[in-house]
């Protein structure tokens, strides 16, 4: 049996045009991945979008489009370039998708049900 190996690139914020950034981490990871892969290794590669947040609402709205819409323009750009580039990536996730608000849900409900989730104070640092 092969060892198991998990490898992610961020989950890029799709608030604007892409960058040499989204390029050099994804294809930094995607070295990582086929080099794991050569080595015997069952190796998965996720790369995706968060399509929530603020950059994004006022972004759409200075286009003049619903945030679905906007994202859904630069998330064209990432499958071309990730094409482009020949990424070797096994999903590409989106928090928008159906599959990931359930997955999110049944998180949440269980740490609810555990407890882990209780209304509370927090000081603490935090930047958009």
């Amino acid at each position: 049996m092969k060892k198991r190996f998990y490898i992610t690139t961020p989950i890029y914020y799709p608030s604007a045009k892409l960058h040499i950034g989204h390029a050099y981490s994804t294809t930094l990871t995607d070295s990582f991945a086929r080099y794991k892969r050569f080595r015997g290794f069952e190796c998965y590669f996720l790369t995706g979008a968060d399509e929530h947040g603020e950059k994004i609402q006022n972004n759409a709205e200075k286009a003049g489009v619903s945030p679905q819409e906007f994202v859904d323009e630069i998330v064209k750009g990432f499958y071309k370039l990730w094409d482009l580039l020949l990424i070797s990536h096994d999903d590409f996730i989106r928090t928008t998708e159906k599959r990931h608000w359930k997955t999110v849900q049944a998180i949440f409900t269980k740490l609810y049900e555990n407890g882990d989730i209780y209304l509370g104070k927090y000081k603490g640092w935090y930047c958009t």
